[in-house]
């Protein structure tokens, strides 16, 4: 049930891939993958607890395998769990991975950093990863880092928040009435075509080798979204070069 994936270019460890006819960095929808059944847990756990949820993932996602294409990565904040998790899931026969508990990561960067890159240094060449839960103005960080692709949920959940996400911010709007009386549905519609857009401007930007830019730009819309890219530029130097074309 695995299906393809062909990496075409790189910016950075950002990369440009084909997944059957569709160019990625893409959007998912969820309904639309066969992800396999997993343990899940919350992403500050102790170990053992952490252990069993990447062994119960494992059993399932073997069971499943014929009739699932994406796995999910387990192993909650034990970065030596999440690749063990990732490298039994390709043995499995999967190549294509969610990683869990994206919310909390995105609030702790020195982690968020830690596991993609070391989930990305470990993975084979024909694995795409996807990202479950984004605030928009982190998906050229994320991809830059080597996520290829992002699930829409996050619009959905969003607009249950009554929150506008934006390219740059992200709106409350029981604060800010940039739009009054909009219905739930409405909303996450214009958080989707928001995504939507961003993915356009990050094909862009990696076609003309600028995602570095982009990165650069968005990096001050939050705390933490420029924290991530501080602490990747200081402790991830040698996996950035790696794809980077020098002048």
């Amino acid at each position: 049930m695995r299906k393809k994936f062909e990496i075409k270019s790189h910016d950075g460890p950002g990369r440009i891939g084909k997944i059957n006819d569709e160019i990625t960095p893409k959007l998912f929808d969820k309904n639309e993958l066969k992800i396999a059944p997993n343990q899940g847990s919350a992403h500050n756990v102790d170990r053992e607890i952490a252990e069993f949820n990447v062994k119960e993932t494992l059993r399932l996602a073997k069971e499943n395998v014929e009739k699932c294409d994406v796995a999910v990565i387990q192993g909650s904040k034990y970065i030596d769990l999440r690749v063990n998790c990732l490298k039994n899931l390709e043995k499995i026969g999967y190549n294509g991975f969610i990683i869990a508990n994206g919310d909390a990561l995105l609030t702790n960067p020195k982690e968020l950093v830690e596991i993609i890159v070391s989930l990305k240094k470990e993975a084979e060449k024909s694995s795409y990863f996807i990202f479950p839960f984004t605030e928009i103005s982190f998906m050229p960080i994320l991809t830059y880092m080597g996520i290829d692709g992002f699930l829409t949920d996050s619009a959905n959940y969003y607009s249950h928040l009554n929150v506008l996400q934006t390219p740059t911010k992200a709106y409350d709007l029981n604060t800010y009435k940039i739009y009054e009386n909009i219905s739930q549905k409405e909303l996450e519609n214009k958080n989707i075509e928001n995504m939507e857009f961003v993915i356009k401007e990050i094909h862009a930007h990696m076609k003309n080798k600028s995602l570095r830019n982009l990165v650069e730009e968005r990096s001050g819309t939050t705390p933490q979204n420029i924290s991530t890219l501080k602490i990747l530029d200081r402790t991830q130097m040698d996996y950035l070069l790696e794809y980077t074309q020098l002048f």
